[in-house]
């Protein structure tokens, strides 16, 4: 049992196939839907509210169910509001104060994503934790590795699993591309790279990434970024990390009590 949970451990940092949590839940989430599990689809509320953007649905559940998180309950808004980043702050804010009274917790999984820093004002009223970074790619490369790639490349255009799996829906027809092909140039014309930030290895994903990229006339480079940015972020949500930070105890002990928690969860 041991060897099998670090195993899945393992592989959810790697990003590796993950078979054994494959089910409806882990469909990705259609762009223009959100949903809500409590649980991990069981019945039952969970201690800890996590509010997030659908194109994060499907890498989220699957760290949940591996780790037997049932602290955790999930509410995802419509990954299309991204196209709308000005309609993301007033969202999430409908999301936290609908459920205040319901959780003990509640944790926001966004990035800025566009908001020009209203999300945060908003979160730092509300008494919201974020994960760190202005979007998807910071915490899923790790905000290091990101800015290291844009100071490789600042005309980089950034793909994740699911950017590619719905690539030409929020991409070419998003943006309109599918009906004026000739704003092609006005909206890449200065990128010189696609990036596939790639949460799993997938042979599929990867001939969709390239012909991403082969539309946008860019060459194609993939990194392989795993799921380790959710996975630290949502272990620091456990209980008892949450009673250490409350008791204002110090970086040391606070890291004890994340390791911990992970050990608990390989045994």
């Amino acid at each position: 049992m041991a060897n099998s949970k670090a195993r899945q451990d393992s592989e959810i940092e790697q990003g590796r196939p993950l078979p054994d949590v494959n089910d409806a839940l882990l469909a990705p989430a259609d762009p223009d839907q959100g949903f809500d599990v409590d649980d991990a689809g069981r019945a039952g509320a969970g201690d800890t509210l996590v509010i997030a953007c659908g194109a994060l649905a499907r890498e989220l559940i699957a760290v949940i169910r591996l780790n037997g998180w049932r602290h955790l309950a999930v509410t995802c808004l419509p990954a299309i509001l991204h196209n709308r980043p000005e309609r993301i702050t007033e969202a999430v804010c409908r999301k936290i104060r609908a459920n205040r009274e319901r959780y003990r917790r509640i944790v926001c999984l966004y990035g800025d994503c566009g908001t020009g820093g209203e999300l945060d004002r908003m979160l730092a009223e509300e008494g919201v934790e974020r994960i760190d970074g202005a979007h998807c790619y910071a915490f899923y490369a790790g905000i290091e590795r990101f800015d290291q790639m844009m100071e490789e490349e600042i005309g980089t255009f950034f793909l994740t699993d699911y950017l590619v799996r719905f690539f030409d829906r929020l991409v070419m027809e998003g943006l309109g591309l599918d009906r004026y092909p000739e704003l092609l140039q006005d909206y890449f014309g200065h990128y010189r790279r696609v990036v596939w930030l790639a949460q799993s290895e997938d042979a599929g994903l990867e001939a969709q990434a390239r012909a991403a990229a082969a539309k946008l006339g860019l060459p194609l480079e993939i990194r392989q970024t795993g799921l380790a940015g959710l996975h630290g972020f949502l272990t620091r949500q456990s209980p008892s990390l949450s009673r250490a930070l409350r008791a204002g105890e110090g970086r040391r002990t606070i890291a004890r009590t994340v390791a911990a928690s992970v050990r608990s969860q390989l045994r």
